[in-house]
């Protein structure tokens, strides 16, 4: 299963959310990769620490696609073991940027799906983290991707650009990738005292609009596991916020198996 965290507005906590379930995968037993497409590097960050040694990231993937190579490096070459069991990631890198448009104008947009085709027999679970951008590398995520996830953080705003995003993954899936669906799209940071996320989020579901039934709640463990550079199934496993974690998890999962068994 392939999983894009996306949504072109920053600070929805993508990154923290592609992370945590990617962990909790992994915890699982899964043989578990992440993928960070996002130049700030954010997942890259949380899962190997401030000051990566990276030499082989998913920018030198890409720069190999680039130019002709007698002995070009193989797709386990491009891959980081992070501290935890099962968890595997292709670390972002500042030259993410560099290369976009060079990758962009000589029509790439296939090769990362190529790249996750030959790494399919290696992993159970990917997941995607992508720019707050509609770019090169999020329409990548999304050629590769079987499901999309939407985080969204309960206000005015978001609700505008969910819009567009819906918009957006309709267009791909016309033109790249008809078989990917949007999985749910995932409240998070959510104030569960306060009137307006309420409000929002049952107008969303009245729409009929595929918001998941766990909220994530706005928490400080959060950033306290950002600093500790550890997944709230390892920093804080029985916090109230890692007890969403896992049961948006469960759900995800359940569905899938949902799904496989209605298609028999």
């Amino acid at each position: 299963m392939r999983r894009v965290v996306f949504n072109q507005k920053g600070g929805v906590g993508k990154s923290s959310i592609t992370c945590n379930l990617a962990a909790i995968a992994a915890n699982s037993g899964k043989r578990t990769l992440l993928l960070d497409l996002d130049p700030q590097g954010n997942s890259t960050q949380y899962l190997l620490g401030e000051n990566p040694d990276t030499t082989n990231t998913i920018a030198d993937y890409f720069c190999q696609t680039l130019s002709f190579n007698l002995s070009p490096k193989k797709p386990a070459e491009f891959i980081t073991e992070t501290p935890f069991a099962n968890l595997s990631i292709m670390a972002s890198a500042p030259q993410l940027e560099e290369i976009e448009q060079k990758l962009e104008s000589r029509h790439k947009i296939y090769k990362l799906r190529d790249l996750l085709n030959k790494l399919e027999p290696h992993f159970d679970e990917v997941f995607i983290d992508t720019a707050p951008a509609m770019n090169f590398y999020t329409t990548s995520a999304l050629v590769s991707a079987d499901r999309v996830l939407i985080p969204f953080d309960c206000d005015a705003f978001s609700r505008h650009a969910l819009y567009n995003i819906l918009h957006v993954i309709g267009e791909i899936r016309d033109d790249h990738n008809e078989d990917l669906l949007i999985e749910g799209i995932i409240a998070n940071q959510f104030q569960p005292r306060a009137n307006l996320p309420t409000q929002i989020i049952n107008e969303l579901i009245a729409e009929k609009h595929p918001v998941l039934p766990i909220y994530l709640n706005q928490s400080v463990k959060m950033r306290e596991s950002h600093q500790a550079g550890k997944p709230l199934i390892h920093f804080a496993p029985s916090h109230p916020l890692t007890l969403q974690f896992l049961a948006l998890h469960d759900h995800l999962n359940n569905k899938k198996r949902t799904k496989k068994t209605t298609a028999r």
